[in-house]
């Protein structure tokens, strides 16, 4: 196998814990890593804004958001693929001409995630950045990514069908679905940070859990799932170890790098 030279983790149920923070253990293991060279990126369906808090405390060499949409390399934007405004209003009618006027939508952009529909709980959002209320009717805005609540599978085929400059993934944990431009996907995303830094995919350990990791870890030197992985992400690693809430990263990677305590 080639030299690992980046560490790529999806966030959410892979290097997040339920509670939605990084272990200490976790979290050292990943700065010892840095220290002896080997970089250290996040690959997620969050927006950067979203995901801010978390990456002040990780400080990652490279960032791929919003499902692939924004890719950055030491902070320096080498990727966008945003919708238009115009895309945006298309996909927003689509979903409501084929999912019912009361379909729950959300738009991320990159300084704020927009919504239509009221939480129960003002914790809902405090992890994920500025949130906005809206209708959309008036929206008028580039957005990198655009998430439909859609609990019939059969409405969801046909705004799949429907939005042929989309990629659409659903989300394990219930009934949303992505969706980005077509051919923007995190396994892109790698592919324009290998050609930033100079690395090939084989230099790249990619650890994720859920349907949008699974090419990401195919095409990674080394992939790696989750114990609470889905199915289909375990099928593509090539290593599987413990799950999101243990130390499973650190102890993989203190024995991956044969890292000691400081």
């Amino acid at each position: 196998m080639e030299p690992i030279k980046l560490l790529l983790f999806d966030l959410d149920d892979t290097l997040l814990r339920r509670d939605k923070t990084i272990s200490e253990r976790n979290l050292r293991a990943l700065g010892r890593c840095q220290k002896i060279g080997v970089a250290v990126g996040v690959a997620t369906s969050r927006s950067e804004q979203n995901a801010g808090h978390i990456l002040r405390s990780l400080r990652p060499e490279v960032l791929i958001a919003s499902g692939g949409a924004s890719v950055k390399v030491r902070g320096e934007p080498v990727f966008t693929g945003a919708f238009t405004p115009e895309e945006t209003l298309k996909i927003v009618a689509s979903a409501r001409k084929i999912c019912g006027p009361g379909v729950r939508l959300d738009a991320d952009t990159d300084h704020c995630c927009y919504h239509n529909y009221v939480s129960h709980s003002h914790s809902d959002y405090v992890a994920w950045g500025e949130t906005r209320q809206t209708d959309f009717s008036d929206f008028r805005e580039e957005a990198l990514m655009v998430c439909v609540d859609i609990p019939d599978p059969q409405r969801a085929a046909e705004l799949r069908r429907a939005l042929d400059f989309c990629d659409m993934v659903k989300f394990t944990d219930g009934d949303w679905y992505k969706l980005t431009r077509a051919g923007v996907t995190k396994e892109m995303g790698l592919f324009r940070v290998c050609e930033t830094l100079g690395i090939r995919p084989e230099n790249i350990a990619a650890f994720g859990d859920d349907h949008p990791d699974v090419q990401m870890l195919r095409l990674a030197g080394l992939g790696v799932a989750m114990a609470n992985a889905v199915p289909e992400v375990k099928a593509a690693a090539d290593i599987v170890i413990g799950g999101n809430d243990s130390d499973a990263i650190a102890e993989f990677l203190e024995k991956t790098f044969s890292l000691k305590e400081e």
